[in-house]
C-alpha cells in the first residue's frame, strides 16, 4: 500500500493551523481569501508566497473611502457668514428738532434755559441710512424760524458738515466738522439738543455723542 505524500510547504501549513488553533480555539471553517493570507504569512517556509489568485486581491468596491461618500452624507461645512450690503432703500419723512424757546418743556422734553426741544417732520425722502440726511437736512437750513411754527433753529449761522455717524449699541456717535455760530450762551444746549435729538430718532439710538473734527462737542461748545 501506498502512503501519502506530503510536501515540505503542506507540513508547515499543517503546523501552522494546529498552532493557530491553539491560540485562538478550534479552527476556523474553510478559510477565506484573507485567512489564507495570514496562513502564508506566518508559514516559516522562506519560498511560500501569498496566492496570486484575483479571488485574494480585494475588491476596490469592498469599502469605500470617506471622501467618496454621496455628498448628501457628508457633513456640512461652516457657513459662510452673509456679507452686509447695506440698508435697503426706502422712503418716508425725517424726524427734525428744533427748540421752543420759553416753552419750559410743555411741546416737548425740557432743555437749558427753560425751553424745549419739539419734534418735526419733512416731505417724505429717499434714503438707505437715515441718520446722514436728517443731520444733512438739520445744517443746511439757514432760516432761523421754521415757518410760522415758532420754532427756531439755532444752528442756522453754523457752518457745519456731516461726516459720518456709527451706532454703537444704544449709542449713536455723530461726527461733523467745520465751526459752530451762536448767538450766547442759551444757544450752546440747544443746539446740543437739536443735534442729539435728531440723530436718535434717525437711529433708533436712545443716546448720542456728538464730535466736531474729532473733539467731543462739549469740549467744542464749552470755549464759545
Amino acid at each position: 500500500m501506498t502512503r501519502p505524500r506530503f510536501s515540505a510547504v503542506g507540513v508547515l501549513g499543517a503546523g501552522a493551523l494546529l498552532t493557530l488553533a491553539g491560540c485562538f480555539g478550534p479552527p476556523a471553517p474553510a478559510p477565506t481569501t484573507s485567512s489564507a493570507s495570514a496562513a502564508a504569512t506566518v508559514s516559516p517556509s522562506p519560498t511560500a508566497t501569498a496566492p496570486t489568485s484575483p479571488a485574494v486581491t480585494p475588491s476596490p468596491t469592498a469599502t469605500v473611502p470617506p471622501s467618496s461618500a454621496p455628498p448628501s452624507s457628508a457633513p456640512a461645512g461652516p457657513t459662510a457668514e452673509p456679507t452686509f450690503t447695506g440698508f435697503p432703500e426706502q422712503t418716508a419723512p425725517l424726524t427734525i428738532y428744533y427748540v421752543a424757546i420759553g416753552d419750559n418743556g410743555v411741546s416737548g422734553p425740557m432743555i437749558g434755559c427753560g425751553d424745549s426741544i419739539v419734534a418735526t417732520t419733512t416731505a417724505p425722502v429717499r434714503f438707505t441710512d437715515q441718520v446722514g440726511p436728517s443731520i444733512g437736512t438739520l445744517l443746511v437750513n439757514r432760516s432761523r424760524d421754521v415757518g410760522l411754527s415758532g420754532l427756531v433753529n439755532v444752528l442756522y449761522q453754523s457752518n457745519l458738515m456731516y461726516v459720518s455717524g456709527e451706532l454703537e449699541g444704544s449709542t449713536i456717535n455723530i461726527y461733523l466738522s467745520g465751526q459752530f455760530m451762536l448767538g450766547g450762551v442759551c444757544d450752546i444746549p440747544r443746539a446740543k439738543a437739536q443735534l442729539e435729538y435728531t440723530a436718535m430718532a434717525a437711529s433708533g439710538a436712545t443716546s448720542a455723542q456728538v464730535f466736531i473734527d474729532g473733539r467731543p462737542i462739549d469740549e467744542v461748545l464749552s470755549l464759545k
